[in-house]
């Protein structure tokens, strides 16, 4: 059975015990955005594939670090400042359990995914990619992960190629092994599709793509906070997630690369304390991770970051999957009762999210309705317009579901869904 078919296979036994035994009501009061009204109604907030809330132990940690215990990192001979390298330090390190990553200095902190997948196209693609070389991606990819190696074929003379799926949403496998050759040097592809929520066999990609003798990125960014992340087992070359989609802050992000990779790479930026020597005849550069973290790190967010992790760990994310996906079976089969909404992404193995439309009905005014009910979901082209274009619409309504999420929310979702179809029948 494939990598992410056993977690989700272990996870879904859990699903029902999970459901009836999650602590839901308890955690909701950990996150103080959801006892906020909108338009006098109680939040529903469904936009978890944009952005995550934040829990109180989050918002505390750095609240507390900012009144008690800020100062730079790496720099001063200072209590205030050798206290405060140490939490950052601490956070990377709590980072590389989290993946279980070998060692934290294969840990690289970034302002979010899409920073982590330019460093790579900078970093490593320039460098080794030449003209008639091929980068794999597939037909599901986030703009941020389309647009750099796009970009950077067409600077160096390489070829993009794309991995089509079918009607479901499914990355067509034959295919891709049809696609990889000796000239295939990167394969980029998301762990779970935004817009579809659709789990990608990467296991398989990445062992696939070994054999033809290229790396591979992961886009984690919707992986990271629903799937359990083991960047050993997968054997991936770079995996890419953003803190504010894992119940931490935003501006912060990690990017996780083999060191045998980064010993290798260029830098991505230039300045202080990436540095081990400056002339002004020559500039000798630090190790990674020094190396990649140019300049005055986001401290605060860092540490943010690392306290989430320690949220998530202490609930569990195999908990934190049975219950997530005890909600997308039953908002699955709510929607599916309703003629008028077809489901747009229909994979057997999905993350929480669900994106639909409405006969007749546009997702912004799905969007606008639901929001008058205190319903918050998202609505658009996802930054995943080729997406939108494969299955002939011109965006979708996209409700996503956390732990934090209950069945009596999701029932409010299809009320309004309800009250939508009523009103542009």
């Amino acid at each position: 059975m494939k990598h992410e078919e056993s977690i989700m296979a272990k996870v879904l036994e859990k699903s029902d015990v999970g459901r009836d035994a999650f602590p839901v009501t308890r955690i909701r009061q950990d996150f103080p955005v959801l006892q906020e009204q909108v338009y006098g109604r109680p939040l529903v907030y469904l936009d978890n594939a944009a952005t995550t809330q934040k829990p109180n132990a989050v918002i505390d940690r750095m609240s507390s670090f900012y009144r008690h215990e800020y100062g730079t990192v790496r720099r001063g001979v200072y209590a205030l400042s050798e206290k405060a390298t140490q939490a950052y330090e601490q956070a990377r390190a709590k980072v590389a359990r989290f993946i279980n990553a070998p060692i934290s200095c294969e840990v690289l902190f970034t302002k979010g995914t899409t920073e982590a997948i330019n460093l790579v196209a900078t970093s490593y693609g320039r460098p080794f990619l030449s003209e008639g070389d091929e980068v794999l991606i597939s037909a599901m990819e986030h703009h941020a992960n389309i647009v750099p190696w796009q970009q950077l074929c067409l600077e160096k003379g390489a070829i993009l190629r794309v991995i089509p799926m079918n009607d479901q949403g499914e990355l067509l496998m034959e295919e891709y092994e049809a696609l990889l050759s000796e000239r295939t040097k990167i394969v980029a592809v998301n762990h779970v599709s935004n817009a579809l929520g659709t789990i990608n066999p990467i296991k398989r990609i990445i062992d696939l793509a070994h054999q033809a003798g290229a790396v591979v990125l992961i886009d984690g960014a919707q992986g990271i906070s629903h799937i359990p992340v083991d960047v050993q087992a997968l054997d991936c070359d770079f995996y890419a997630f953003s803190g504010h989609k894992l119940y931490g802050p935003s501006g912060i992000g990690v990017l996780y690369a083999k060191l045998k990779h980064l010993d290798r790479m260029v830098p991505y930026q230039f300045g202080g304390e990436m540095i081990e020597s400056v002339t002004f005849e020559k500039t000798t550069f630090a190790k990674a991770p020094r190396k990649f973290e140019a300049g005055t790190p986001p401290i605060v967010e860092v540490i943010g970051l690392g306290e989430a992790i320690d949220y998530l760990n202490r609930i569990g994310m195999a908990a934190i999957g049975a219950y997530e996906n005890s909600l997308l079976a039953y908002a699955t089969a709510q929607l599916e009762a309703l003629p008028e909404v077809r489901i747009i992404g229909t994979a057997p193995a999905k993350a929480s999210v669900l994106s639909f439309e409405i006969e007749q009905v546009h997702p912004h005014d799905i969007g606008t309705l639901l929001d008058r009910e205190g319903i918050a979901i998202r609505a658009g082209h996802h930054c995943a317009q080729p997406v939108m274009e494969r299955f002939g619409v011109p965006a979708t309504a996209r409700a996503s579901f956390s732990f934090y999420n209950t069945r009596e929310e999701v029932d409010k979702l299809i009320l309004g869904i309800g009250t939508v179809i009523k009103v542009f029948s």
